[in-house]
C-alpha cells in the first residue's frame, strides 16, 4: 500500500474536504478532522494538526492536485463535442514538474474559464512547449465515426489515441495521469475492448480540468485548436460559423445549406445534432 503525508493551510483542507464530500464517512478516532474512502478504496485521513495522510494505492494520484509542484502529470481533456459546427479536438498533455510555475505565469486554467482571446494569445505557446499529442477530428470523419459509434465511444478512443500517440513518441509518461471524467471508468474502457492498444493507468475526475494543470493545459491546447480550426472553416467557406447548438446555429447553418447545398453540411456539422432536422424545417418554410 503507498502512503504520502504533508500538511496543508486551513483554507486548503476545507477545499479538499469539500472536493470529497460525497465520500465522507465518520472519522474512527477523535483526533481526526475528517475521514474519506474513495470508490477505489483510497482513504484520505485530515488531523486536526492539519496533517493529511493518503493510504491506497492510487495515494500518488490524490495528492498531486495538492502536491502538483512536486509531482510530473499528464492529463486529457476533449473540446467542440457541444458544438454543432466544428471538429472535436482531444488533447493528452505532459507537464513536467519544472514548467509548473511556468504555466500558472500564463494564467492557464480550464479552458471554459477562460476567454478565447487568451486561449489564442498562448495556445500555440504551449503546443508548442509542452509534450503532447493533440487530435482534431474533422466533421467529415467524425460524422462517419458517428455511423459506428456514440459520442462517448468516439471520445473514449480519442483519448487513448493521444496517450498511446505520447508512448510512440517515445515521451516518459508520469505515474499521475488524468482524464476529464465524461463516463464511468469501466464503460469507458469497455468502449475500447477491439482497440490493438488501450492505455490503463489512468485516473478518472470530474471537473479534473480545475484540479490538475495538467488536464487544464490539455483543455487550453484542444481550445485553441478547436477555434484555430473555426478560423480556418470561416475563412474557407466565407462566413461565420456560430458555436454551440442555440437557434443562431440553425439560421448559420440555413445560410450554409442555400449557399452549398444539404448534403455538403457533413463537412461543417455533426449531421446528427438536433439542428439539422431544425435546419430542414427552416428550408420547408
Amino acid at each position: 500500500m503507498n502512503s504520502i503525508s504533508f500538511k496543508l493551510p486551513k483554507e486548503e483542507i476545507e477545499k479538499l474536504i469539500q472536493k470529497y464530500q460525497d465520500y465522507l464517512i465518520d472519522p474512527p478516532n477523535e483526533h481526526m478532522l475528517a475521514f474519506i474512502k474513495t470508490p477505489d478504496d483510497t482513504t484520505i485521513s485530515i488531523y486536526k494538526t492539519d496533517k493529511v495522510l493518503i493510504q491506497g494505492t492510487s495515494a500518488h494520484i490524490y495528492g498531486a492536485s495538492f502536491l502538483h509542484k512536486d509531482t510530473d502529470q499528464a492529463g486529457s481533456d476533449e473540446v467542440g463535442t457541444g458544438d454543432y459546427f466544428g471538429p472535436v479536438c482531444v488533447c493528452a498533455c505532459i507537464v513536467r514538474q519544472n514548467e509548473i510555475e511556468y504555466l500558472e505565469s500564463l494564467g492557464v486554467n480550464d479552458s471554459k474559464k477562460m476567454d478565447d482571446e487568451k486561449i489564442i494569445e498562448i495556445g500555440q505557446e504551449l503546443y508548442e512547449r509542452l509534450e503532447n499529442s493533440l487530435l482534431i477530428l474533422d466533421d467529415k470523419t467524425y460524422n462517419r465515426a458517428h455511423e459506428r459509434y456514440n459520442l462517448n465511444e468516439i471520445k473514449a478512443r480519442l483519448h487513448n489515441q493521444a496517450y498511446i500517440n505520447l508512448i510512440h513518441k517515445g515521451h516518459k509518461i508520469p505515474k499521475a495521469c488524468y482524464v476529464d471524467q465524461f463516463e464511468e471508468k469501466e464503460t469507458y474502457f469497455r468502449h475500447l475492448k477491439d482497440e490493438k492498444e488501450v492505455f490503463h493507468d489512468l485516473h478518472f475526475e470530474t471537473k479534473a480540468e480545475s484540479s490538475y494543470i495538467a488536464v487544464a493545459a490539455a483543455s487550453v491546447i484542444a481550445r485553441w485548436a478547436f477555434l484555430k480550426t473555426m478560423q480556418e472553416l470561416s475563412k474557407h467557406y466565407g462566413m461565420d460559423f456560430p458555436f454551440g447548438s442555440r437557434a443562431q446555429v440553425d439560421e448559420a447553418g440555413l445560410v450554409f445549406v442555400k449557399r452549398y447545398g444539404f448534403e455538403r453540411l457533413k463537412e461543417v456539422a455533426k449531421i446528427h445534432f438536433k439542428n439539422t432536422e431544425r435546419i430542414k424545417e427552416l428550408l420547408n418554410k
